[in-house]
């Protein structure tokens, strides 16, 4: 249902909030001090976003009118009255994920640093094209500013997209290769479609938000735009507050948000194979480290390598990787020093 208050478009679907004006006034009004649980936003870069077709080459003809820049020269200012707002709401332990170019890069960290967030990542996205140049390299990345707010501890779910073990065709770690810095995520593509000037991938979103939130949480979006975050975090499961200035994007976005089942996207999310690991951190007892080193020498006897060893007992005990290679460790020194002493006598 949407219905007026104070003057603007109010959104009110199942625990979500969604505010057609400026996210700053916006954000003073309507939201408490540490409500909020993850902050993802890709704010107006300040570089003449409504004339980016120009550079692109690229047909408007599906693009919706609306979008508002802010100019250059008020961009430090912008940056800072934003980001203090969002530090505000952001519950201690909560983390901000901001999307920017280079342009004005420094002002968004100068605001981040003086309303004492914290850095986690500095993410690089890099896409698959960039504006053609002459006289110097082809830009074709932007930056992620992930950062947090001190004073609790900061969701992250190691294994939330590929458990620990996981490998790939050669062999390397999925898990590693997801949780490296460096994002190579394309565009979408929607020829024919109507859309905003500048839309977050759904794949990039929903990386960010399994990372970093908890079904039920709280994630907000400062600048709502195509209402690509708010997509994201309805389809997996979490609440959903933000605000877009521009009443064009607002009213042709909110039907089709309102029409979302919460959780929709849950059954498409690939389930990993966390480690399972339910006695790490538990001392072994002498009975479990010679049963240890019993079935390990059976599975050697069966015909498995070492490393396959290791992973069936991990498993079968519910240890990591290390812990059974320790036991297995100081059982060869043991039997090491066993012969030596017996050559001796």
């Amino acid at each position: 249902m949407v219905r007026e208050s104070g003057g603007t478009s109010l959104s009110l679907s199942p625990g979500n909030l969604f505010f057609n004006e400026d996210c700053i006034s916006g954000a003073r009004r309507h939201l408490p001090d540490n409500s909020v649980d993850l902050i993802i936003t890709d704010p107006p870069y300040g570089i003449g976003g409504d004339q980016l077709h120009v550079h692109y080459n690229r047909d408007e003809g599906f693009v919706l009118a609306g979008y508002v820049e802010v100019p250059a020269t008020r961009y430090d200012e912008f940056s800072r009255s934003w980001i203090r707002e969002a530090a505000r709401v952001l519950r201690p332990g909560g983390s901000i994920y901001i999307v920017s170019g280079y342009t004005h890069l420094g002002a968004i960290i100068s605001a981040l640093e003086e309303n004492r967030l914290s850095l986690v990542n500095h993410i690089i996205w890099k896409y698959p094209f960039g504006v053609f140049t002459r006289r110097k390299f082809v830009s074709s990345h932007y930056h992620i500013l992930f950062y947090e707010k001190p004073g609790h501890s900061r969701t992250f779910h190691l294994e939330s997209r590929f458990g620990l073990d996981e490998k790939g065709e050669n062999g390397s770690s999925l898990n590693y290769q997801d949780r490296e810095d460096v994002w190579s995520i394309p565009r979408e593509y929607k020829p024919g479609v109507i859309k905003n000037k500048n839309e977050l991938p759904l794949s990039l979103l929903t990386k960010v938000i399994q990372y970093s939130s908890n079904e039920g949480d709280t994630v907000c979006d400062f600048f709502l735009g195509s209402f690509s975050t708010a997509r994201a975090a309805i389809g997996l499961g979490r609440r959903v507050v933000g605000f877009e200035i521009s009443t064009p994007l607002f009213q042709a976005r909110i039907g089709e948000i309102e029409s979302l089942s919460p959780g929709f996207l849950l059954p498409e999310i690939r389930v990993p194979e966390p480690r399972f690991t339910p006695n790490a951190g538990c001392r072994w007892s002498a009975g479990e480290k010679e049963n240890l080193i019993t079935e390990y020498q059976i599975l050697k006897e069966q015909g498995a390598t070492h490393k396959e060893g290791v992973r069936v007992l991990s498993v079968r005990y519910g240890r990591g990787r290390w812990a059974v290679e320790k036991v297995l460790h100081t059982a060869r020194n043991s039997n090491l020093s066993n012969c030596k002493e017996v050559s001796r006598r």
